[in-house]
């Protein structure tokens, strides 16, 4: 059974609440809890159609002002697929909170009120969906009811994705579908209302969607990646004078006899064994959580990457980087800040500000000079000590970082090596 992680996205009312319970409804997917839950609330509004955003709109705050702070994590299957959604809030400052919902997703859907079209959420929701590299991407214009249902308001906004789809790139993968989550029209179920509309339904796209296979087939196909989180070193029966690596395979596999190099100590050995608890492998896959052992006693510490010979990352002491800021303290040139990558860290300093985008219509600011809450900036990093990252664009694990500030611990930014 296919497995497909979806993020949803749009503007503050644009209804991914809503869209999210008519695809579990009109998919028999709600628990008899949920149903009733639905019932009570349309009757305590005394709507005429059905609550369904009381599924996901789950905090108190969010239900007294109808709208989504948090992400909702939504679990639901059909008879070939499971689904993971993240509902992710619309505000502009919840951008932070749409970045980490759609940090693990393969598809997004970016959801456009009919009635207002295009709006700065639009953009900045889709820069991030290409940020992270999502596989596909779903522009559903939902509440056609709300303007009768008309071709000629769907074509006009149809034209404005396109021409946004367009400054990025000719390469994205995406659809736009006319919907009315509210009403059930072409979200699981046809629309009687829409004749003139041809292509699939939302729910058919997500069932036809071959981002999974895909990202798997690229997985297999990168460079081994191997963070070690862990040195264990036993004298126990059976295992005398073991010494392992236990971490988890960020990227492409590892055979027993396969030739390994370490970073940062660049020293080189054998696999000897790979092991998961006390059963050994032959070999790990992009994901596995295995122990590692060498024919060689070499330097390798917690923070050490493991790679195939002749296959290990460049390494860096200063790079180009895309950062999202999610700290309300402003950073600017000069700024020192500790990056953290699986289990590595370094004291980085910003060492120059390429440009800001401005997501309202994704045009570049090259005079930008600080770095505030929700931008999204290309930024030269240069750190004390080297690590070993690959662009982002090619090995998705092995090519993001955390940044932390120092003084408060928090963390203020996530970073996508370019």
């Amino acid at each position: 059974m296919e497995l497909v992680r979806i993020s949803t996205a749009g503007s503050v009312d644009d209804g991914k609440s809503t869209l999210i319970g008519r695809l579990l409804f009109d998919n028999n997917a709600l628990t008899k809890e949920q149903e009733e839950l639905i019932d009570q609330k349309t009757r305590e509004k005394g709507a005429d159609d059905l609550e369904l955003s009381v599924i996901t709109d789950g905090l108190v705050a969010e239900r007294e002002q109808g709208i989504t702070i948090d992400v909702a994590h939504i679990y639901f299957s059909t008879d070939t697929h499971k689904f993971i959604i993240a509902d992710s809030p619309g505000h502009v400052e919840y951008t932070r909170n749409m970045v980490t919902g759609a940090s693990t997703a393969e598809t997004s859907i970016i959801l456009i009120d009919s009635r207002k079209g295009l709006l700065e959420q639009s953009f900045r929701h889709f820069y991030i969906s290409h940020l992270l590299r999502m596989e596909k991407v779903i522009f559903c214009v939902n509440k056609m009811d709300l303007v009768d249902y008309d071709e000629d308001r769907f074509i006009e906004i149809a034209v404005q994705i396109k021409e946004m789809v367009s400054k990025i790139g000719d390469d994205i993968d995406f659809d736009i579908v006319p919907i009315s989550s509210l009403k059930g029209d072409n979200v699981v179920h046809k629309s009687g209302q829409m004749s003139w509309y041809g292509g699939k339904t939302l729910n058919e796209l997500l069932h036809l969607n071959k981002s999974k296979i895909n990202l798997n087939k690229a997985k297999y196909e990168q460079s081994f990646r191997f963070d070690v989180q862990q040195v264990y070193h036993t004298h126990r029966e059976g295992f005398q004078d073991f010494r392992g690596f236990a971490g988890r395979v960020k990227s492409g596999t590892l055979s027993v006899g396969d030739k390994i190099i370490t970073l940062p100590s660049k020293k080189e050995s054998t696999v000897k064994e790979i092991r998961r608890f006390t059963d050994q492998l032959n070999t790990a896959n992009a994901g596995d959580s295995v122990i590692i052992s060498l024919t060689d006693e070499i330097d390798i510490s917690r923070g050490s990457l493991i790679a195939k010979l002749n296959e290990q990352p460049e390494e860096l002491k200063e790079f180009d980087a895309t950062l999202v800021w999610m700290d309300d303290n402003s950073a600017r040139v000069g700024s020192k800040l500790i990056l953290k990558a699986g289990a590595t860290e370094s004291l980085l300093k910003i060492q120059k500000i390429n440009y800001s985008v401005d997501t309202s219509n994704l045009e570049k600011d090259e005079n930008a000079s600080t770095i505030e809450l929700n931008d999204i900036v290309s930024t030269n990093l240069k750190l004390s000590k080297p690590v070993y990252l690959d662009n982002y664009e090619d090995n998705k694990r092995n090519g993001v970082f955390i940044l932390i500030d120092p003084q408060t611990n928090s963390t203020v930014a996530v970073g996508f090596k370019s």
